[in-house]
């Protein structure tokens, strides 16, 4: 397995295209070293201290595990629900159960998900921030104690953070999904299909493939001060590896949000198109091929521009016009 290419980058720094473009994951060695959050939280004590000097009060929601699932937020052995439980708890409640795991097996896992930082840290990102130029990125943190988290891709790009904490994440290029083994799409611990093999313990009898998707994978080894460039599509397995750990993620995308989310087209698909017939699927997989994957300008060359209609570059005013018949149809 190949390491992550590297650069030394300041996220005082504009982020240079050559990142944002990238078309593979980048490693920015010491991108956010200065931040007084990755300075100030070395440990438990401290870490709970700056964090509360931000903190709006609200409850957090938090995973927990015991012992038996040695961090790895998964299916249960019955996989007819998770090994883990959820809950609301306070900012002082979790940071008890950190300091606790280990004389209480019930708790031995806890984990707080993605949560907003503008919202439960407001100030947070007045001192710890980078230079992303995008206003719209959404920017999350998430804490707790050694985890797994099992490998999904976001359609999102994301520059990922380390506050606290060792981190290892093993990334795999969007061609590898048939190599992963990936579970449902409707069904998933925390919104994303994962794949099912255990990285850490991969049984190649069960999972054959999955060898061939370890070829292809990039390993980069992140600590406190570190970044990571993850570009969309990207399938990533994050091992959180220290006593405690702190991350900060920034996910944007290079679309305009009136296009909205794929994930809704691919729900669709398989509502309209996955059952049916193979000679009809087939007509339909050229159309689609037609009319948006190889759409070009050149495709449809042979129609009046006055004619093209949906055929023509997209709009917010088109896009809306196409929701809204869209909403009609499904809902007949």
């Amino acid at each position: 397995m190949r390491s992550v290419a590297s650069i030394e980058l300041s996220c005082t720094e504009p982020l240079p295209d050559s990142v944002r473009q990238s078309a593979e994951p980048i490693l920015l060695r010491g991108y956010v070293a200065h931040w007084p959050a990755v300075i100030q939280c070395r440990d438990l004590s401290s870490t709970q201290d700056y964090l509360r000097s931000f903190w709006n009060d609200a409850p957090l929601t938090v995973y927990v595990g015991d012992e038996s699932i040695d961090g790895r937020f998964f299916y249960n052995s019955a996989a007819d629900g998770f090994n883990f439980l959820s809950g609301k708890a306070t900012l002082a409640q979790v940071f008890d159960r950190l300091a606790d795991n280990k004389r209480d097996p019930s708790f031995h896992t806890i984990y707080v998900g993605s949560t907003p930082v503008d919202e439960w840290l407001p100030g947070f990102r007045q001192v710890n921030d980078i230079n992303l130029q995008r206003p719209d990125a959404l920017v999350s943190f998430w804490l707790g104690s050694p985890t797994t988290v099992s490998a999904h891709f976001d359609f999102p790009d994301n520059i990922a953070c380390v506050v606290a904490g060792r981190r290892t994440f093993t990334l795999f290029p969007p061609e590898q999904l048939e190599n992963l083994y990936v579970g449902p799409i409707d069904r998933t611990p925390s919104g994303q299909a994962i794949s099912l093999v255990d990285h850490r313990n991969p049984d190649f009898n069960r999972h054959p493939k999955y060898a061939q998707a370890l070829e292809h994978a990039i390993e980069a080894q992140l600590a406190p001060g570190d970044a990571l460039f993850i570009p969309s599509m990207w399938w990533h397995h994050v091992q959180a590896q220290d006593e405690f750990n702190m991350l900060v993620n920034y996910w944007w995308c290079e679309s305009p949000e009136w296009m909205g989310a794929p994930s809704v087209a691919l729900n669709h698909a398989i509502l309209a198109l996955r059952d049916l017939p193979e000679r009809q699927r087939a007509a339909w997989r050229g159309l689609f091929e037609h009319y948006v994957f190889g759409a070009d300008s050149d495709r449809f060359a042979h129609i009046p521009e006055q004619l093209l209609g949906v055929l023509a570059p997209l709009d917010e005013t088109v896009a809306r016009q196409l929701r809204a018949d869209l909403l009609n149809r499904l809902n007949r």
